[in-house]
Formats: structure tokens, C-alpha cells, sequence
């Protein structure tokens, strides 16, 4: 064998190393609050709430903990403290070896990793939101504590203070870290944040606006104004509803921008907080820990993960093959029962006044007594009772043997326990020992894991449950008296064992039948936190007695001491089989009493001269802190310190600093035996007491690097990253053991190598209940030796715990299976990393018993989770710091990276029945989003090393290359083209109407009374109607008043402020009479003006509007003091009032020299925040109303509904110019009326049998939301929708299949036809590209691969498969309407299976941008490109969209196969990162899925930082689930790590009037600190 092991050193030698402590200097200015009266200009109620609770916050918090809801008095109170102080540690894992090394390791530390401390609003400081959890169970592992602790801690409390940030970081503390030596202090500027109310005082400063705003066309370098404009304009919303005006202008949406791509906007002011700690990030993140990912790689046509590679100098196995070790022979002592009922029967009849067992009561007194003749006595009563009295009332079900039946006893109850057990036993009936369920914790529906015991008890068919009196009482009861069913668990008839009737004199218990039948059920749980039931046989139990007794060298008579939980594991087999078996005497400690006098059982050792004690190592721990105690204690009795969790490595320093402690009490070396035990192979091994030979006990000093390779290896004393192991005593007696492989199957290990331990022996379970698959897995392993053969015909079982055998068949055990995390290809352990983070001062931060650590797997690799409760007195910036030294001393030690670290308010983990931390309880809870942790730290930079190599791309490959390439595969060039449009129906009529004032001239005089437009309102009443005559002489009023009252010229550019309505289309007509050019604006919102009226200013300065025409209602908004604040009403130009219209008629109507003339301007702000106008001319306008014509088959007969906003694009188009060119009868249903009542567009449209409607997204949301449950009550009033041939969405964007969908089923109800819903798309350079006609074929849908899209290829896939994304085709291309796809960059054109650039060319092509200064350089590229390759002589304009061409199976009106044209998203939305395009919202919709509280979201990048911010629809302690979450979702789904996580209120997320997202104005608000984020997280 070609390992080395270290000296074997006496138990208890313990080398000291020199210990460090580092003082950590904290200091915080915190400005003084600010008087209620000191808030500039008047204070909302709002506000005023906000301040007052602010500043009356902390005197409030005292006074409610002065009298909160039942505080103990201070004497009571003290005493409690006194009494806990001494539990409140879980020091198990407590080493001052691994606090010396984590000193050293972090005074090592030089490259000083900052953390990033998060944004938090003051209410998610979790001012208490705890449960107050009080249990008399007895708690396994936890600090207990005390009443004024949880005081300030009730649930809730805490009003919302959305004005102050309590993040004190500082701003120019970048360099800063918070480490051990470094002091913190805190910036001026991180006080109060700017509100809402301190931007009333809003005014363009004087030619600001003409240099930052007018210019559409400016390069964004001459668009840098110094000038912070404070409340920029809106260029979002303007609808009635309050959620829409809400979205406006909850913050500060920065000015709308100019940049290049020939559109306004204004700067992001990149300053304040939040960008500062971004940059700080950044910085951080230059230096990565881990090995950086070589930065580019060839392009290859599969993205895949990194795999992470074998680190070629780590340690491999060099041993020989692990041959089986055997235990001595069992040799069974003569005079021992030939099995427990003969036991209970000899101890019960002749030693019948031999106490067998003794309870401690709540004070600490041994008044509690079973002798074995009450044993006996009882337990033939039960057994009697179950087999003859139970279910003879009728209904009830009845007991027969081998059936079996729950034990539901409390942990201070060992009396009513072991007789209701032996009952079972002798009645041959098979107890299932399980936990009370519901404790009398408050507000706590069930325990943790409970449905779990609950789904055990169903599968083993459990109908009774027996209990005691007292514990029947306590338990919940339904009205008529009856105990409640439990959650998950099946309905039970309870029995109480108690006061019970004496058997017949003659009655005998039944015999058995066989002795390889079950015996008792002992419930698990599974690593995945399933729960199982192991099953023991009678002739397993024996043989475990007989083996415990030989091993444990118990004789008859002897007094045991016992602190474990008697109904399971280690307690249940000492304390509860050999006692027993043996005729021993035990003394049980109630949990409930350890916690206050934690000394007890060594009290009773020295009381009753026990020779056994079975304690765990907390036990030993919290005995040595009772020093008060101490001198009373002797332990020359004690032969045999039995230590249940010998198995924990960490259980090492307990036993040494005990024995050093009590060795002078009579406490022998050689009486301290640690065992190792398995729920599956019940004990593993045990120290034999008694023997000091070298050979019977050892320790190691092994390298902790070697160990996560699976390798034994020796250490150096002084090392930082060593595990001191004990062993746990030799294998036993009649047993096998071996080491088996931890993955795959079970070939032997190597005799230097870390595996699973197996156990072949007589007294190991045999069965998990009911599941023969992992039965055969666990109980019926056959391990293989190198070449595959089986090693021998004996079945061995799995123990769970890993570990290997040292010489003399010693076995050490270094984790389980339970607590393996594999990251990376190397193993650690749960224990190891908690003693690491218990081992990084101060403590005082977070209690020691109550962490939790796990792993989950993201990104196809395991991420190891922290999870700790942080003492309530702890301040973020501490909690903060102290993460990250854990961060680093992990990294240090370990050589891990933790993906995340949580930290949550006191007594907020799961807990199990006994009261430690119910671990999978806590992983699920972290997974599904509701922990509610109070302090997150996610890590992904750091532990995320496989992530797929960024894409490179090769800028050599010309264009023509690529076009040469594609044809040679056979590949068809990306192009399509719609219907030739032909000639109307009379040529030299069209040539008469080249001008729609001449077509509404013409209309007038053949067909004055055809109604051409209807507007309703929110009733569904006629509100306005305009028929030909009608319209015409209203818009010849409006020309002559433009004319006489505005003094205009022909040219001029009129600005027209109108709700949506017949006003506005009279107002157009208007202009184009007298030839001036209309611009259409949205009015300000009444509600909004702040955050609407800017943009109103700004459009009209930027289209060099000479006049504004509204309505007497706007111009009284605009004169309002209100809006004077805002903007100067002597600013305004002048303001035309419609409603003052003389009768008047025009001498002549203006006729343009020719119709390239302009006719319109139609300015809209894109999703990026950028304002655009372009400029329509009268041939355009007239050739796009005769694509519509043909497509949409529109005639005079014809009735059209629209229920859309009619200021720019196809919705302007279709309500002011549609329904005049061709004559069709238009219904208007303002968007707002919707909001009143959903119904009113629908209604119309059955009403009207209109057979072709148009509709926003937004409107179709509001229907889909507002009327889900109407659609019976819709049908009941007659709407049917079956006359609809065409119901279009018209957007400018890719269609949002999932709402068309829901749309479509739902008011399938009401006839509507699943092909009749589409949608449309337009862009600046031209409006109307697609759009779904009557007669075209219906939309077609294709699944396309994500990753494929990423690398701009297109691939499709078959619905339902792996990063699938179903796409809808955007309508069908208007006739006249040219098509290519083209690659942004090259210019070159694309195959169809490449995503490319939408370009367009068409006679209604816009003609260019509006432009002040005559600045063609965007003109050219954007609306007279060429393609490099392919068609290179037609000249095109740019979209600006990506999308791609399918030819589908569908044919077209014209015999010719359909081409399909597909929109995946705008050019400038898309994030490129790690060499790869990403659409914000595939993101966006990961992160919707992500939890069931995000309500919306958004994404954007700055300095290649990924920042999403997600709308929580929850209470404020919910904002912090959300964090990882979101964080894994984007990189499992999307293979890109989230840098900034931003969670706000519902609402702050801005959205246009189209119903998109404003993700530029989000970015700036984000980057000015004007959100009032409820929590900002960076991820490190």
C-alpha cells in the first residue's frame, strides 16, 4: 500500500497554531433627518406620509417594543437569558485549526475583491417580519432565542419609505473593501433620494432645446447639451387608465436622444449612485479569480458548454485494490434472550421492580419511572387491544398482524414510546415511529418536510395512528371533535394506549409466522428529499441487538444515559432495542430540558454512576459551556461515551476539547467512542471502548484538495486546507465492508481512494418500502472489481456515507452522500464548507447552528448555495462585509467559488421536527422563490467558468464570397415581393386623384351623405359622425381660419393637439387645403402633464411647427398654472382654437405643383427612446391607401372598426386617410374607451357586421385581461363575432404570439375564427409593409432554434423541441411591396436561412427624415441603400428590423407559393454579447417564467453589464426571491450571466402607446437613480 499515514496520535493531543484576531473598524455618518417642514414646494398626502414615517420611524419602533404583544417581564426575560446563553451556539463544527487557517487564508488575500453592497429601499430592512416560532419539541441543532431578540421581528410592520435609499455606500469609496482591516464610510450624497416634487420647477432653457431636441437628423456628437434638463419629456403613454399614466413618469425618463441613426434624443446623465457602484462592478469584474476564458474561437456550427477540464497535475489513485475487510467474528454471548419478547418477558417477570426506563421531568428531576414489569404489563395490554378491541365498533378499520401503524409520541415521551412499541412487536404488528405532526408553532400551517411522512404513511396503507392522552389533546380538532386530516397525509382513526382494559388470563400473543417478516419501519429521507421507509425485519433486528451488544459490551443491569431522539436512528437502537434486550436501565433527557440546563445528563451520569452515555457532539459542546456545573460532575463510571455523529469530521475537536475538559473528572481516553451510522446499513462501525492500543484508534492530518479528487492524501500539520479526520472505530463484528466508486457502477476503490462505504452483514436494513427499483440500487449491490467481475456472490448495502478503511480495518468517514457537491469535476462537502464559514470572525453576525448549505444545478454544473440566519442587531453593511470574507475564505480554503449567499431574518429556516434546519424544506423554498431571504449575494462572475466560448466573426469573408457560397449549397436568396399593384379602376380617374384633398373634393359632390366615419364612446352610442359633405366643409372652415386667424402660408407646419375623434381628421383635411403640413401629437395627459407636456414642446419645436390647432379644452391645459410650470405659455407658439370655426368657404383648394411634394409629417419615438420624424409625400400617402385598397378589398360598401391611436404609422394612416381614399364606412373606438368599459370595440364590431377591424396590442390586452370570465355574458347580449374575415394587430414589432393566441381561444367562444387574428408591420421608412387581407392565405407559424438565432442563422425545429421559439408571420406583403433580406453590415443579401436586414422597397416608402438642416448623410443609408450583392440596382430603404423569408406550402391569389415574412426584432434593441445576438424579449419572457410575482420586465445592457429589471406583484419581502431566480433563468436559458438585478413596483417600467417597452428611458432612469427600486442586487 502506497499510502502514508501520520503518526496515530493519542485522542485529545491537539497542536495549538498561533491564532490571529483582526479588529474591524466600521464607521457610518448618517445625515441628520430632515425636518417634516424642509421638503421644497407643496407635499403630497403621499409625501407627507413617507416623511412622517421617516422621522417618526425609530420613536415608533421603541415604543412598540416597549409594549409589544406579550413581552416577558425583564426579570423573566434575563432568566430565560441566563438560561439559553449556554444552547445558543451549535459550535459542532467549531475548530480552532480551521479558524487559524481561514485568519491566515484571508490576511493572504491581497487582491482586494470589493463587494458590491445593494441598493435597498428602508421597508425591505425587514424592521420585523418574523415569525415568532416557539416550540416545546426538542431542537436537534439551533440556537434558541430569546423573546426580546424575535421582539422587533413580528411579521409585517415597517411602513414603506420609498423616498430614502438605506444603502450608506459610499460614492467614492471604489476602492474601499470591506475586509476585516478596511473602515467604511459613507458618503453626503447618499441620503435623501431626488423625488418626484423636486422636478415641479421644469423649463427649456433657452436654445437648449434648439441644440439638444430640434434637430432630428444631428449626429450624436453635436447632441452633447450641458444643460441637465431635470423632467424630461414623456414619450411614453398618454391613455386615461391610471396603470398606463402611472408608467409615465414615475421617474425621470432621461430626454428623449439624437444619434446617428438620424433620431432625437438627449443624454443619459451617467452619474449618481447607482452607475458608480456599476462602474465599481466593472472593475471588479476586470480582474476575473477564475482562469479567463480564451477570448474568441473559431466559429463552429454548434455552440456548446465548456466542459471543464481535468486538471492534469491533480492527484490520481496509486493504491493497490481494495480487498473486503472483515469485522472480528460474532460470537453471541451465552445467556442473552433468544429474541426482544423473550427479553421483555424474562426482565419483566423476574426482574419485574427494575426500573427500565427513567424521564427527566421539566425541572430537571428523574420522577418519571417504567419499571420492567410496567413494561411488560403495558405492552401486552396494546398488543391485546390491537388485535381484539381495535375496529370492533363497526366502520372502522381493522388490525391485523404485519399491518402497519403510525407511533405518534413527543420527544419528552419515551415512557408511552417504548410501550407502545414492544405492544406492536408482540402483536406482530409493524410500528412506524413518526414525528407529532404540527407543532404549536404560530402561524405555522405544518412542519417542515410533514407531506412528506404523510405520502410514507399513504404507501404503507397506515389507517391507525397511536398516541398518548396528553398528546391526542394538543392535537387540532375539527367542529365535530374529530382530529383534523393532516396536509398530504392520509385520514387516520386514532388510538390512545393509555388506561387500557387487561387481557384475559389465558391470553397468549400470537406466534410468529416467519422471522423474515418487518419488524418496525424507521422513515428517511432521500438526497433528493423524498421521503422513504426503511424497513427492518425481524431477524435484522435481532441480529442488530446481538451485534451492538458484542460491539458495546453491554451486560445486563447497566445504567445508560441517553440525549438522542428515541424514536429513530441511533436512540431508537440503544436506547430503545438494547436496553431492553440487555435488561439495561436508561435515563432519558427531554431536548426541551437540555436547552436550559444543558449539564443535565452529565449530572445523571454522575448521579446514577451510568457506565453508558449516547450523546451527539453538540452535547459534549454545550456541557463544556456549562462550567458552573462542572465541579460536581464525575464520569469515573463511564466506561463507554458512545458519540452518535462520530461520523461528521467536525465531531473531532469536540471530543478533544471534552476529554481535555473532563480527564480530570475521571473521563478515560479510551471511553470516548465515536460510531458511524445509516439510516439504509443501520451502524457502520464503532470504537470499541475500553481499547487503547495503536491500533485501535487513529486520526489523519489529509490534504482537503486531495479529498475533492477522491484522493487520500497525507498533510502537513500547519496546512491550510487539512482535514484532521478520527476513525470511527473498526468494522463490526460479523461483518464485511468495502469502499465502492461514487458514480457509475460499484467497481472497489483503491485502497488511497475516497468512496462510498458498503456493508455486508446480518443486521442491515433490507428494504426501502415499496420501491424495488432503488432497492436494488441501495440493498443488493454486487461491487466489481477492476475488470468487471463481481467481487464474490454476497450482497452488499449502501451506507450514503463516504469515506475509505485505514489500516486495521479502521474506518474514517470524511462526508455522505447527502452533503457531496460536485462542482466542476471536484467533490466537496456540505460540513466542510459550514466549518469554513463558522470559522471566518466576527461571528457575531449570524448564528452559528443555523446555516444551511446545498447545491443546485444551473448551467449543467452543481452552484453551491450559503444560506445562514443573520442576528437582528446586524447592520447591511456589516452582513455584507462579513459575506464577502465567507466568499474569500472559501475560495481560499476550498479552492470553490459559492454561486450564492442568502441571509435570512432569525428563525426563518425551515426547521425539522427536533428543531435543526430542514435542509431540503430550505432548497425548495430558495427554488421556488419564497425563502424571503433579507440579504442575497449572487456570484455568478466567479463560479460560472463554462459558459460556451464567445462567437468570433470573420470580417475577411466578403459579401460576394458569402452570395457565391449560398449559391453553390443550392441556398434561394432571401427576397419577396407582393401583388403588382395595377392601375384603379379608371386610369384617367386616378391620374384626376393623385391627392386625397381632390378624391375628398370629388367624394363631396358624388356622394355628400355617405357617412365616412362613426365614433363611439364607452356605451357603444353614436358620439360623433362625419359624412362626405360634412368633412369637406368642415376642413374648408378650418383652411380659411388657418388662413385668416393663423396668417399661414402654404408649407407651414401645423402642429394638431387632438383627441382621438373626427376633430383631428377635420383639422388634416384642413391643412392639406391650404397646403400647410400637418404633424399629429398626442395631447398631455390632464393627470400627467409633468412627464406629457415635453414632449408635446418638444415635437412641435423639433417638426418647426409655426402653429398649434386644438380644441378649446387643450389650450386651457396648456395656459393651466400647472403646466406654466413646465413649460412657458409665452413659449408656446400660436395656439388656434378649432372650436371657433367661422362658416366660411375656401376660394380654392391647394393643389401641390407635383405629388412628391410632402403632404404629412409623421414623427414617432421608438422603443429605444429615439423621437423620429418622416416625411410623407402626397404620392406616397396615395399609393399606400391603394395597397391597403387592394389588400383589404375596401370599398364605399365596406364597414371598417379601428381601436387604435391615430398619431403616427399605419394607425394614422388608417383612421385619417383609409376610409376617404377608398370610402368605406370607419368606426372609431378611442383606445380610452376600452379602458372605461373592454367590451365597446367588440360590441361594435358585431353591431356594425364589420368584417375587416384593427386594433393596438394594447387594446387587445385589455380585452383579453378584462373580459376572460364575460365571454358567456358577451353571448348572452348577442356579440357574435363570426363576420370577422380580418381582426389585425398593427405593430412594429414581432407579434406577440402568446396574446393573439389567448385572444383567439378566447372568443373562439363568440365565432371569432382562429386564421381571422394577425398582425401588421411598418417602420419609420415605410409605414405599412405587411398587412393580412381577406382573401390572402391564413398566417403561418414556424419553430425556429434559439441558439441557431443567436448566430444570426435560422434554423427550423419541431414544435416542443429544445430551445425552440415559435414565430408568426407579420402579415402578407402589400401589393407593390419588394422585399430582401440583407446583412446589416456587409450589405450583401442573405439566404433565407440567415436572419438579416428587412429591406423594403416600395412606392409608399417614406422620403426621408425630417431634417432642419438639410443633413443628407443619414438620407442615403436609410433610404437609398443598394445591396452589395444579389439585386444590386433597386435602391432600398433600411427597416431597420431584422427577420428572415420562408417559402411555405400555402398558395397565393396569383397561383404562385406563398413566401412568408418573419419579424424577430428591431436592429437597434438587440444586445450583442460574447460575440452573439441576443433579442431583449426572449429574455424578457425567461424572466416572466422565472416566478409567478413578476408582473413585467425589462432588459438593457450598459458597458457590456446586463441589467433586468424585473415589477414585483408581491409584498416588499418578496423583492430578494427574486434574485437568483432571475439570475439562473438567463443563464440556464440563455448562457449570459445577469450583472445588475433591479426589482421595482408595478408600473415603473415605461411602455409607448404601442405597447412597448421605452428599455432606453428605463436605463437612464436606472442610471440617474431616479426608480425607487425596492432592491438592487450586483451580482459578483
Amino acid at each position: 500500500m502506497t499510502m502514508v499515514w501520520p503518526e496515530i496520535r493519542p485522542a485529545g493531543s491537539f497542536v495549538e497554531g498561533r491564532k490571529e484576531t483582526h479588529k474591524t473598524g466600521l464607521t457610518s455618518n448618517r445625515g441628520s433627518l430632515v425636518s417634516l417642514s424642509s421638503l421644497p414646494g407643496d407635499i403630497t398626502q403621499k409625501g407627507y406620509e413617507k416623511k412622517k414615517a421617516r422621522v417618526l420611524g425609530p420613536y415608533m419602533k421603541q415604543a412598540h417594543e416597549s409594549q409589544g404583544p406579550g413581552a416577558p417581564s425583564p426579570s423573566t426575560a434575563a432568566q430565560r437569558r441566563a438560561q439559553r446563553r449556554l444552547t445558543r451556539e451549535d459550535n459542532r463544527y467549531h475548530s480552532e485549526i480551521r479558524t487559524e487557517a481561514v485568519m491566515q487564508a484571508l490576511a493572504m488575500h491581497n487582491n482586494k475583491r470589493p463587494v458590491m453592497l445593494p441598493s435597498k429601499r428602508t421597508s425591505v430592512n425587514y424592521q420585523g417580519q418574523q415569525r415568532r416560532e416557539r416550540q416545546d419539541s426538542s431542537s436537534d441543532d439551533d440556537s434558541v432565542f430569546d423573546e426580546e431578540q424575535l421582539r422587533g421581528f413580528q411579521r409585517g410592520g415597517g411602513a414603506r419609505d420609498s423616498g430614502a435609499s438605506s444603502s450608506s455606500y459610499s460614492d467614492q469609496g471604489q476602492g474601499a473593501s470591506p475586509y476585516h482591516h478596511a473602515s467604511f464610510t459613507q458618503g453626503d450624497g447618499a441620503g435623501e433620494r431626488p423625488r418626484s416634487t423636486h422636478y415641479a420647477n421644469y423649463a427649456i432653457p433657452g436654445n437648449t432645446a434648439r441644440h439638444a431636441l430640434a434637430d432630428v437628423m444631428q449626429n450624436a456628437q453635436n447632441a452633447r447639451h450641458s444643460h441637465h434638463i431635470s423632467q424630461p419629456p414623456d414619450v411614453t403613454n398618454n391613455a386615461k387608465s391610471t396603470r398606463q399614466a402611472d408608467r409615465v413618469g414615475r421617474y425621470n425618463p432621461s430626454s428623449v436622444r439624437v444619434t446617428a441613426t438620424g433620431i432625437a434624443t438627449g443624454l443619459a446623465p451617467v452619474h449618481g449612485k447607482v452607475s458608480a457602484k456599476i462602474q465599481q462592478l466593472l472593475n471588479t469584474l476586470k480582474r476575473p479569480k477564475r482562469k479567463p476564458l480564451p477570448e474568441y474561437f473559431v466559429d463552429e456550427a454548434e455552440t456548446t458548454l465548456e466542459t471543464p477540464t481535468v486538471d492534469p497535475n491533480a492527484p490520481k489513485p496509486e493504491g493497490s485494490e481494495l480487498t473486503p475487510v472483515l469485522g472480528e467474528p460474532l460470537v453471541i454471548p451465552s445467556g442473552l434472550p433468544r429474541n426482544l419478547e423473550a427479553a421483555l418477558q424474562r426482565y419483566g417477570s423476574s426482574t419485574y421492580k427494575a426500573n427500565a426506563i427513567t424521564v427527566l421531568d421539566p425541572s430537571g428531576k428523574p420522577s418519571l419511572n417504567l419499571s420492567y414489569g410496567k413494561l411488560l404489563s403495558r405492552a401486552q395490554k396494546i398488543a391485546f387491544c390491537l388485535l381484539h378491541k381495535v375496529g370492533q365498533k363497526g366502520g372502522e378499520a381493522v388490525i391485523r398482524q404485519g399491518d402497519r401503524v403510525a407511533l405518534v409520541y413527543p420527544n419528552n415521551d419515551p415512557i408511552s414510546f417504548i410501550c407502545a412499541f414492544y405492544g406492536c412487536v408482540l402483536a406482530g404488528v409493524v410500528p412506524v415511529p413518526v414525528e407529532v405532526p404540527l407543532s404549536k408553532r404560530v402561524g405555522v400551517a405544518h412542519d417542515a418536510g410533514g407531506q412528506g411522512v404523510g405520502f410514507l404513511l399513504g404507501s404503507l396503507n397506515v389507517c391507525w395512528a397511536l398516541t398518548s392522552e396528553n398528546c391526542y389533546k394538543g392535537l387540532p380538532k375539527s367542529s365535530s371533535g374529530e382530529v383534523i386530516t393532516f396536509k398530504g397525509w392520509p385520514r387516520l382513526n386514532w388510538f390512545v394506549t393509555e388506561n387500557l382494559s387487561k387481557p384475559p388470563k389465558d391470553w397468549q400473543p400470537p406466534p410468529r409466522m416467519s422471522e423474515d417478516v418487518p419488524a418496525y419501519i424507521e422513515y428517511a429521507l432521500n438526497k433528493d428529499g423524498s421521503t422513504v421507509g426503511i424497513t427492518t425485519t425481524r431477524n435484522t433486528m435481532l441480529c442488530h441487538c446481538r451485534t451492538l451488544t458484542v460491539a458495546a459490551n453491554y451486560t445486563e443491569g447497566e445504567v445508560m444515559v441517553c440525549v438522542l431522539d428515541f424514536k429513530r436512528d441511533v436512540g431508537l437502537w440503544h436506547g430503545i432495542l438494547c436496553s431492553v434486550f440487555n435488561g439495561m436501565h436508561t435515563i432519558f433527557i427531554p431536548y426541551s430540558l437540555m436547552k436550559v440546563d444543558p449539564a443535565s445528563w452529565m449530572k445523571m451520569v454522575t448521579k446514577y454512576k451510568a457506565s453508558v452515555a449516547v450523546v451527539k457532539s453538540r452535547d459534549m459542546h454545550w456541557g463544556l459551556l456549562a462550567q458552573k456545573d462542572h465541579k460536581d460532575i464525575s464520569f469515573a463510571s463511564l466506561r463507554l461515551l458512545l458519540i452518535a455523529d462520530g461520523a461528521n469530521p467536525w465531531s473531532l475537536t469536540s471530543c478533544d476539547s471534552f476529554l481535555s475538559a473532563f480527564q480530570s473528572k475521571g473521563l478515560r481516553p479510551e471511553a470516548i467512542c465515536p460510531c458511524a451510522s445509516s439510516c439504509e446499513a443501520l451502524t457502520v462501525s464503532i470504537r470499541r471502548p475500553g481499547k487503547t492500543s495503536s491500533s485501535a484508534t487513529g486520526r489523519g492530518i489529509l490534504s482537503m484538495q486531495g479529498l475533492s479528487y477522491g484522493v487520500v492524501r497525507v498533510d502537513t500539520e500547519n496546512s491550510l486546507t487539512s482535514l484532521t479526520l478520527q476513525d470511527c472505530g473498526q468494522v463490526m463484528p460479523g461483518a464485511m465492508m468495502v469502499v465502492t466508486k461514487l458514480d457509475g457502477p460499484a467497481y472497489l476503490c483503491k485502497t488511497d481512494e475516497v468512496g462510498e462505504l458498503c456493508v455486508c452483514a446480518g443486521y442491515t436494513g433490507t428494504s426501502y418500502w415499496g420501491l424495488q427499483g432503488i432497492t436494488i440500487q441501495t440493498f443488493q449491490v454486487q461491487p466489481l472489481t477492476a475488470d468487471g467481475q463481481p467481487l464474490g456472490d454476497k450482497l452488499y448495502v449502501r451506507t450514503g456515507l463516504i469515506g475509505f478503511l485505514g489500516p486495521g480495518g479502521l474506518v474514517f468517514v470524511c462526508g455522505s452522500k447527502e452533503g457531496l457537491m460536485q462542482v466542476s469535476n471536484r467533490r466537496h462537502n456540505t460540513d466542510d464548507i459550514i466549518a469554513t464559514v463558522l470559522a471566518v470572525e466576527p461571528m457575531k453576525f449570524i448564528y452559528r447552528g443555523r446555516i444551511a448549505v446545498f447545491s443546485i444545478r444551473v448551467l449543467r454544473d452543481e452552484r453551491i448555495c450559503i444560506i445562514a440566519e443573520q442576528r437582528p442587531d446586524c447592520t447591511e453593511e456589516e452582513s455584507f462585509q462579513w459575506m464577502s470574507r465567507v466568499l474569500q475564505a472559501v475560495d481560499s480554503i476550498h479552492q470553490v467559488g459559492v454561486y450564492c449567499l442568502a441571509l435570512v431574518p432569525p428563525n426563518y429556516l425551515p426547521k425539522t421536527p427536533l428543531g435543526g434546519i430542514h435542509l431540503h424544506e430550505t432548497k425548495k423554498k430558495f427554488m421556488e422563490g419564497s425563502l424571503h431571504p433579507a440579504n442575497v449575494l449572487m456570484c455568478p462572475h466567479t463560479c460560472v467558468t463554462n459558459l460556451p466560448k464567445p462567437r468570433e466573426v470573420h470580417p475577411d469573408i466578403k459579401p460576394s464570397a458569402v452570395h457565391v457560397g449560398n449559391i453553390v449549397q443550392g441556398a434561394r436568396m432571401a427576397w419577396a415581393q407582393g401583388r403588382d399593384l395595377g392601375l384603379s379602376d379608371d386610369e384617367t380617374e386616378s391620374r384626376k386623384h393623385q391627392f386625397l384633398t381632390e378624391i375628398l373634393r370629388w367624394r363631396s359632390q358624388t356622394t355628400p351623405d355617405h357617412v365616412l366615419f362613426t365614433m363611439l364612446n364607452a356605451r357603444n352610442q353614436v358620439q360623433q359622425s362625419l359624412s362626405c359633405s360634412q368633412l369637406h366643409k368642415r376642413a374648408e372652415r378650418i383652411g380659411c381660419m388657418l388662413m385668416e386667424k393663423g396668417k399661414l402660408n402654404s408649407g407651414d407646419h401645423v402642429a394638431l393637439v387632438f383627441h382621438p375623434g373626427t376633430d383631428l381628421i377635420a383639422a388634416f383635411y384642413g391643412c392639406l387645403y391650404v397646403g400647410c403640413v400637418p404633424v399629429t401629437i398626442r395631447p398631455p395627459h390632464p393627470q400627467n402633464v409633468a412627464s406629457t407636456l415635453p414632449t408635446v414642446r418638444m415635437i412641435v419645436e423639433v417638426s418647426k411647427s409655426v402653429a398649434i390647432l386644438t380644441t378649446a379644452i387643450t389650450i386651457k391645459l396648456l395656459r393651466s398654472k400647472e403646466a406654466a410650470a413646465i413649460v412657458d405659455p409665452k413659449n408656446w407658439v400660436q395656439l388656434l382654437d378649432t372650436d371657433e370655426v367661422a362658416k366660411k368657404r375656401l376660394a380654392a383648394i391647394y393643389r401641390a405643383p407635383t405629388p412628391e411634394m410632402m403632404c404629412y409629417l409623421d414623427f414617432s419615438v421608438s422603443t429605444t427612446g429615439m423621437l423620429a420624424g418622416v416625411k410623407m409625400s402626397h404620392a406616397s400617402a396615395t399609393a399606400l391607401c391603394r395597397a391597403q385598397k387592394l389588400q383589404c378589398e375596401l370599398y364605399p360598401s365596406r364597414v371598417v372598426s379601428l381601436c387604435l391611436d391615430p398619431y403616427n404609422s399605419l394607425g394614422f394612416v388608417l383612421w385619417c386617410l383609409s376610409s376617404v381614399y377608398s370610402g368605406h364606412h370607419s368606426i372609431l373606438v378611442p383606445p380610452s374607451e376600452v379602458e372605461i368599459n373592454p367590451a365597446v370595440w367588440l360590441t361594435s364590431v358585431s353591431n356594425y357586421n364589420v368584417r375587416d377591424t384593427f386594433c393596438s396590442y394594447g387594446v387587445m390586452e385589455l380585452c383579453t385581461r378584462g373580459l376572460g370570465t364575460s365571454t358567456a355574458a358577451l353571448k348572452a347580449k348577442g356579440v357574435n363575432l363570426a363576420c370577422v374575415r380580418a381582426c389585425v394587430v398593427v405593430a412594429e414589432e414581432r407579434p406577440r404570439i402568446v396574446l393573439t393566441t389567448s385572444f383567439t381561444k378566447l372568443f373562439a367562444s363568440l365565432g371569432l375564427a382562429p386564421r381571422a387574428v394577425s398582425t401588421s408591420f411598418g417602420c419609420r421608412v415605410n409605414v405599412g409593409i405587411c398587412l393580412q387581407g381577406a382573401s390572402c392565405p391564413e398566417p403561418s407559424t414556424v419553430y425556429v432554434d434559439t441558439q441557431a438565432l443567436r448566430n444570426d442563422r435560422v434554423t427550423l425545429v419541431e414544435k416542443g423541441s429544445p430551445n425552440s421559439l415559435c414565430l408568426m408571420e407579420s402579415g402578407k406583403l402589400l401589393p407593390g411591396v419588394r422585399v430582401s433580406i440583407a446583412n446589416p453590415e456587409t450589405k450583401g443579401q442573405c439566404a433565407d436561412s440567415h436572419l438579416g436586414e428587412i429591406w423594403v422597397n416600395s412606392p409608399h416608402n417614406a422620403s426621408g427624415y425630417f431634417t432642419i438642416y438639410g443633413d443628407e448623410s443619414l438620407h442615403h443609408d436609410h433610404f437609398e441603400s443598394y445591396l452589395a450583392t444579389g439585386d444590386i440596382h433597386t435602391a432600398y430603404a433600411r427597416s431597420g428590423f431584422l427577420g428572415f423569408i420562408r417559402r411555405t406550402e400555402l398558395t397565393q391569389s396569383d397561383g404562385e407559393r406563398h413566401d412568408a415574412i418573419f419579424v424577430v426584432g428591431g436592429l437597434d434593441e438587440t444586445v450583442m454579447l460574447r460575440g452573439m445576438r441576443y433579442h431583449p424579449i426572449d429574455v424578457e419572457t425567461s424572466v416572466l417564467r422565472s416566478h409567478k410575482k413578476i408582473c413585467e420586465c425589462a432588459m438593457f445592457t450598459w458597458t457590456n453589464l446586463l441589467v433586468v429589471v424585473v415589477e414585483l406583484d408581491g409584498q416588499e419581502n418578496e423583492a430578494l426571491d427574486l434574485v437568483p431566480l432571475v439570475t439562473n433563468v438567463v443563464l440556464e436559458e440563455h448562457y449570459l450571466i445577469v450583472g445588475v438585478v433591479v426589482v421595482v413596483d408595478p408600473g415603473v417600467i415605461p411602455i409607448n402607446s404601442r405597447g412597448e417597452k421605452q428599455r432606453m428611458h428605463l436605463r437612464d432612469g436606472f442610471l440617474a437613480d431616479q426608480l425607487d427600486p425596492i432592491y438592487v442586487a450586483y451580482n459578483m
